[in-house]
């Protein structure tokens, strides 16, 4: 639980700090335009509801699902990829990519289902 903490306090100071200071946000090597694009595409509330279930044990709202398939995969992808990159969880990267992709299905069929047909 402790750690969920750590990156959850994390995401938001990245989210605030892009806000803030964009300079400050990302690393020189990281796609900045890509992740300015993104992070603004979801609210925080569900960013920080989707990583409590790839980096913890928390479950995606309905709600929360219909934003991230509206955010986009590519979004998704570096958005996770980007957090599970820090060196307190590269250890388990592989594990938090898997479960990344594993919320993304979820929400496609969550989405899917609600969408009027």
């Amino acid at each position: 639980m402790a750690k969920l903490n750590i990156i959850m306090v994390s995401f938001v100071v990245l989210v605030v700090a892009n806000s803030c200071i964009p300079s400050l946000a990302v690393e020189e090597n990281e796609p900045k335009k890509l992740w300015d694009q993104c992070v603004v595409k979801i609210s925080p509330k569900c960013a920080l509801n989707i990583i409590s279930q790839v980096f913890g044990n928390g479950v995606v709202s309905i709600p929360c699902c219909q934003e991230l398939v509206q955010e986009g995969k590519e979004c998704h992808d570096t958005l996770v990829k980007y957090i599970a990159d820090r060196p307190s969880l590269i250890g388990n990267e592989s594990k938090y990519l898997q479960k990344r992709d594993e919320v993304w299905a979820h929400c496609v069929s969550v989405s899917k289902a609600l969408s009027p047909a």
